[in-house]
């Protein structure tokens, strides 16, 4: 035998089909559904071992299953046009919000009349009305999310609601380097709901509460497991195959369209759609260059807990100037608690703390001095995820839609949250977002 017919023997054969999709988190399974009922034999791969994306959990031997990512869901999502099935399995919730303000106070969420406006005193009315006027005269011209939020609420709210600082935390970098576009998708509220002549006018005219026209439901108590198995059934029974656990090495033309290059496996497709970060479509198609966009790392701390909380709501996020930590969900208010327990997740974004442990170091100083969690507070374990979601920076929108324009060059149809670059807060978001990406490439 030559060298030549040895090395072939030991090549894998290639599994053909038509489309290739990367990623088998929320926007990959909606893309497959699209194109497998288009009557595409589709194969989706993930690096990761299981469905969901970073809709991930974490159950210890004591009972209690966390998350990290998502949770919380709607019956009306157009996700479940595609599901079906899944909501049977969802949990149906009455969520509450609620958030920790600079002045050490449990408070209404995203912005009290009560607390933030009232509450600042005669002088403090003063200057919250100052400072809009003054934003609305000389801050017209409006380049990042700061000068937004400072243009609809002045900078004098802006500071006392804990507002400028929240921003910092959950996007990981200062609110004058974030981008626009992002805070007038992301931030709409502010001047929808929290411009003070829309806090005037519900002042003065209570409107009659509608209440939402959806369920607000959670994923399974025993995790995203139960959820997103349905999901696959369905799939797999149209014909989609999975790949999980899949290192994907390469991806390059042949006769027939691409090939990826699997650690032990090789996929063949004329069509390919990815939904994983743009940094790595562009490391498997080898085209040379890397865009410098980079993503939120988040510390998800898991904790059980036995005492006075010191608040009524199951999502608390975290509006003061001081602690590391964005938000808390309580998951027990949800599920039932376990042994007496009560057991929740906080998230922080990873930058003035970079390890779980300098996180919960963090947080317990930061409960502990606005009187939250006296009692039995235990750390039952921890989870750190790169690639969380992107950093939208000033110019990383520009410098990904070149980079998503290089990729549709050589082939790679890049969409979805980390695909796409787009902000997509829900499930909801995500599968329209990928309803028009698959129906208009």
């Amino acid at each position: 035998m030559d060298d030549v017919s040895h090395h072939s023997s030991l090549m894998p054969a290639v599994q053909q089909f038509d489309v290739i999709v990367l990623g088998a988190g929320i926007s990959g399974l909606v893309a497959a559904s699209i194109l497998s009922a288009q009557g595409n034999r589709v194969v989706v791969v993930d690096e990761y071992d299981h469905v969901g994306g970073n809709h991930m959990d974490w159950s210890s031997n004591e009972g209690y299953t966390f998350d990290v990512g998502s949770l919380i869901f709607q019956d009306d999502s157009p996700l479940l046009r595609h599901f079906p099935e899944l909501l049977e399995h969802y949990v149906p919730i009455r969520p509450t919000w609620g958030r920790l303000n600079p002045q050490g106070k449990i408070t209404v969420y995203p912005i009290s009349i009560r607390d933030d406006i009232f509450g600042a005193g005669p002088i403090g009315l003063i200057r919250i009305f100052a400072s809009v006027l003054y934003a609305r005269i000389f801050y017209r011209r409006m380049v990042n999310a700061r000068d937004f939020a400072r243009y609809w609420i002045g900078g004098y709210l802006l500071h006392r609601s804990g507002l400028e600082t929240y921003m910092r935390r959950f996007y990981g970098i200062k609110p004058e380097e974030i981008d626009l576009d992002l805070a007038r998708k992301r931030m709409l509220w502010i001047a929808e709901y929290a411009s003070l002549v829309n806090l005037s006018r519900r002042l003065l005219k209570r409107k009659r509460a509608s209440g939402p026209t959806n369920r607000q439901m959670a994923r399974p108590r025993e995790g995203f497991a139960a959820l997103y198995g349905a999901a696959v059934s369905r799939l797999e029974d149209c014909g989609v195959v999975f790949k999980l656990s899949a290192e994907m090495r390469q991806l390059h033309k042949s006769d027939c369209g691409y090939e990826l290059l699997l650690d032990d496996s090789s996929l063949g497709g004329t069509r390919v759609v990815s939904t994983v970060p743009i940094n790595v479509a562009e490391r498997i198609c080898g085209n040379g260059q890397t865009s410098a966009l980079k993503t939120i790392t988040l510390i998800t701390l898991y904790f059980s807990f036995a005492g006075e909380r010191g608040f009524p709501q199951a999502i608390i996020y975290n509006f003061s100037h001081e602690g590391s930590w964005k938000r808390l969900t309580v998951y027990s208010d949800f599920y039932g608690r376990v042994g007496e327990r009560e057991y929740f997740a906080v998230e922080v974004i990873a930058g003035t703390v970079t390890s779980a442990e300098q996180a919960e170091a963090d947080f317990r100083h930061h409960a502990c001095a606005n009187g939250l969690f006296r009692g039995d507070l235990k750390l039952e374990g921890s989870h750190v995820l790169t690639n969380a979601y992107p950093i939208y920076s000033k110019g990383a929108a520009q410098t990904a839609a070149q980079a998503i324009k290089r990729l549709k060059g050589f082939g790679i149809e890049s969409i979805g949250r980390q695909g796409g670059f787009n902000y997509q807060p829900t499930a909801r978001v995500s599968a329209i977002d990928v309803e028009a990406a698959i129906t208009n490439p």
